[in-house]
């Protein structure tokens, strides 16, 4: 029961503090419609919140997914390779082998092109 107490301390402890920056951001917010505005280091924003981004950035995000995720499947592979043996190189040659044909898509759409 010791541990559990330490544990609902704890979740207490972190819901003090956020209330806490709440309370303070309350207090030293300036009033009137300043205050709701987006925050652009003091100047005034340039273009709506909620502007659409342009397309290709879609591409790029999709791209660094990809590599995240190999990254991902790649560290528990490399510590079980050894063990397992010559089926999980050609199952990560495979992975791979998707991964490119990801990147030679997004070449060809033209995702790494920034002018």
């Amino acid at each position: 029961m010791q541990s559990w107490a330490a544990v609902l301390s704890l979740l207490c402890l972190l819901g003090a503090a956020v209330a806490g920056v709440y309370a303070v951001s309350l207090l030293l917010a300036p009033p009137g419609p300043l205050g709701v505005g987006p925050f652009l280091s003091g100047a005034r924003p340039q273009e709506h919140a909620l502007s659409r981004y342009h397309a290709r950035w879609y591409a790029v995000t999709l791209v660094f997914l990809a590599f995240d995720m190999e990254m991902v499947f790649m560290y528990p592979w490399a510590l079980v390779v050894a063990e397992v043996g010559v089926a999980t190189v050609v199952e990560m040659f495979l992975f791979l082998g998707l991964l490119m044909a990801g990147v030679v898509y997004a070449w060809r759409e033209g995702a790494f092109l920034w002018a």
